[in-house]
C-alpha cells in the first residue's frame, strides 16, 4: 500500500486543524481555561475531546502545512473557539459584577478574595456569587453542551473561508449590556434594601442629630444585607439556571447554528 502526501496530509488535516478550535476554546473559557488547571492537563483534554469528535466532522480541506494557507486556517479555528471562551467569560462575569454590587451596599467592597477563575481579587459577594454560578454550570451539565456546541460548529462554520455574516459576532458584542442586565437583576433585592436602610438612617440623622448614626449604619447595613442574601438564596438557583441556559443557547447562535 503506497501513501502519497496529499492522503498523508488529509489525514493530518482531519486532526489538527479540529483540534486548533478545541486548544482556542478550552484555552480560554472559564473553569477549565482558569489558572487552576494547568496547560498540560487542558491540552490533553484537547486531544482527547478532538480524537473523539474528529471521525464525525466533515472532511477537512487538503493544505499544505507550512503553507500562508495553513496558517490563515490556525489562526481562524483558533479565533473562533476564543470567541466562544469569550462569550463563556462575559456570562461568569455577570455574577462577579453583582457581587460586586452587593458588597459596595453593604460595606464589604474592602472585603477582598482572590477569584482564580480571572486571576484577580474580587469581593467576597462576589467570589461567594461565582462559586454558586460554577457549581450550578456544572449541574446542568454545561460543560458537556459547550462541548456538542463545538462539535456542531465544525457544520455550521467548516473549515474554510469564514466572514462576518458567518461568525455572529455581533451575539457576542451585544453581551456585554445583557451581563450588565442581569447583574443588576441578581443584585437588585439587596441594592433595594440597601437603599431603604440609608434612607431610614437618613431620617434618623434629621430626626435625632445627637444620634451617632456613622457608627451604627454600617453593622446595621452589613446586618440588613446578609438578611437580604438569607432570604434570597433561595431564589438565586433558579435565576443561575435561567442565565446558564441563556448564555449556552447564545454561544449555540454565535458559533454553531449561526
Amino acid at each position: 500500500m503506497e501513501l502519497t502526501t496529499a492522503q498523508l496530509t488529509g489525514w493530518i488535516g482531519q486532526f489538527i486543524w479540529p483540534l486548533f478550535r478545541v486548544v482556542g476554546l478550552l484555552m480560554t473559557m472559564p473553569i477549565i481555561g482558569s489558572a487552576l488547571v494547568p496547560a498540560q492537563v487542558r491540552l490533553l483534554l484537547a486531544v482527547a475531546i478532538t480524537l473523539l469528535i474528529a471521525p464525525l466532522l466533515p472532511t477537512m480541506p487538503v493544505v499544505e502545512p507550512l503553507s500562508p494557507e495553513s496558517l490563515r486556517i490556525t489562526l481562524q479555528q483558533i479565533f473562533i473557539g476564543g470567541m466562544g471562551g469569550l462569550l463563556l467569560h462575559v456570562y461568569f462575569s455577570i455574577f462577579a459584577v453583582a457581587g460586586q454590587m452587593v458588597s459596595l451596599q453593604m460595606g464589604l467592597g474592602m472585603a477582598m478574595m482572590y477569584d482564580p477563575v480571572n486571576g484577580v481579587n474580587i469581593p467576597i459577594i462576589a467570589q461567594l456569587y461565582q462559586i454558586m454560578a460554577t457549581l450550578m454550570f456544572l449541574a446542568v451539565d454545561g460543560h458537556l453542551i459547550v462541548i456538542n456546541v463545538l462539535a456542531n460548529s465544525f457544520t455550521a462554520l467548516p473549515i474554510g473561508p469564514v466572514t462576518s455574516t458567518t461568525l455572529d459576532l455581533h451575539t457576542l458584542t451585544v453581551q456585554v449590556s445583557w451581563a450588565l442586565g442581569a447583574a443588576i437583576l441578581i443584585a437588585l433585592p439587596a441594592i433595594t434594601t440597601m437603599l431603604l436602610v440609608n434612607i431610614a438612617f437618613g431620617v434618623m440623622n434629621r430626626a435625632a442629630p445627637q444620634l451617632n448614626v456613622f457608627s451604627l449604619g454600617f453593622p446595621m447595613s452589613m446586618m440588613a444585607g446578609l438578611i437580604v442574601l438569607a432570604v434570597s438564596v433561595s431564589g438565586l438557583p433558579g435565576l443561575f439556571t435561567e442565565l446558564t441556559n441563556q448564555a449556552l443557547s447564545k454561544l449555540s447562535v454565535m458559533i454553531a447554528y449561526g
